[in-house]
């Protein structure tokens, strides 16, 4: 990656973190949504430095962030975090690649093993007061977060919230896993061995219909391949109960990232970031999805 020319802000910054060894190279880590990120040569190799302050809007905390990313490197799915202060993370960087939809589409099988791994074994490496992400009380969270902002979308949160309520009530009780909750594409690398996870600022206790919903219709999977991700995950074919909760939280998904992109349109201004092109894209996908969710379930939603 060659370097380019960054905010000399945050190149100061950079050069005066301690972690280095000799002289330094930075470049621009391109793709982020609400976070700068940078590649950082020094005489030891690359590393990943990303910045980051509380986002209290999107229930980010970066304290709990820098523990989830340190307790996934003990248990093997994220690259180790070699500094860390408040406002910034220094990682190994991983020469891999970043998945794609495609690659998520191509992929699924493996994907579906990796979380399934992940649910069972990050609840023996995290440490701290337990945080629950529940993907309904972030969408009613957000909805107050949106009415008190003056959001343009104040006409659409009432529509929402309903939505919400009912997707909700048709999900089937799983236990209480330690999930990723930000399954974006872009969050899964291959380094032609193994897929690492990366980027854990909503990871928390859930179920893991969240994590399957998230991975299957961020990558706009269809129902073949979401069912294929169903088998690889539970081991044998889900009950129609649980494919009518995925189908559903795959909405309830797509309304989350929708209300992430509303709230970002006020509060956030990431270099490159367009979220209102965002916001649009992800409410035609909903509807898509919940296009086909009636068409299979029945109009259970409104």
């Amino acid at each position: 990656m060659s370097a380019v020319s960054v905010s000399p802000t945050l190149e100061d910054r950079i050069a005066a973190l301690p972690c280095w060894n000799g002289a330094i190279e930075i470049s621009v880590l391109k793709g982020g949504l609400s976070n700068e990120s940078f590649v950082v040569r020094d005489a030891s190799g690359r590393h990943v430095v990303r910045f980051g302050i509380d986002f209290p809007f999107h229930q980010v905390y970066r304290d709990r962030e820098l523990m989830t990313a340190q307790a996934a490197h003990e248990a093997g799915f994220a690259p180790q975090v070699e500094y860390a202060e408040p406002g910034v993370m220094v990682s190994a960087f991983l020469d891999a690649k970043t998945f794609s939809a495609e690659d998520v589409a191509t992929e699924r099988e493996r994907i579906a093993l990796l979380l399934r791994r992940f649910h069972k074994e990050m609840p023996r490496h995290v440490s701290g007061p337990g945080f629950m992400f529940w993907p309904f009380h972030v969408v009613r969270d957000y909805a107050r977060t949106l009415q008190a902002g003056g959001s343009r979308m104040i006409p659409e949160l009432a529509r929402y919230l309903v939505l919400a309520e009912e997707l909700e009530a048709v999900q089937v009780p799983l236990p209480i896993v330690f999930a990723h909750n930000d399954l974006l594409p872009s969050n899964l690398l291959d380094d032609g061995e193994k897929l690492w996870l990366i980027d854990f600022e909503y990871a928390g206790f859930s179920t893991a219909m969240f994590d399957l919903a998230g991975a299957t219709s961020n990558a706009g999977l269809t129902p073949d391949q979401s069912e294929d991700f169903l088998v690889a995950y539970f081991g044998g074919a889900p009950s129609l109960d649980i494919r009518r909760s995925l189908a559903a939280m795959q909405c309830a998904s797509l309304l989350r990232e929708a209300m992430w992109s509303m709230t970002s349109e006020l509060y956030l201004n990431a270099p490159g970031a367009d979220y209102v092109g965002y916001t649009a894209e992800n409410l035609k996908r909903l509807q898509e999805a919940l296009d086909h969710y009636h068409s299979v379930y029945g109009k259970h939603v409104s």
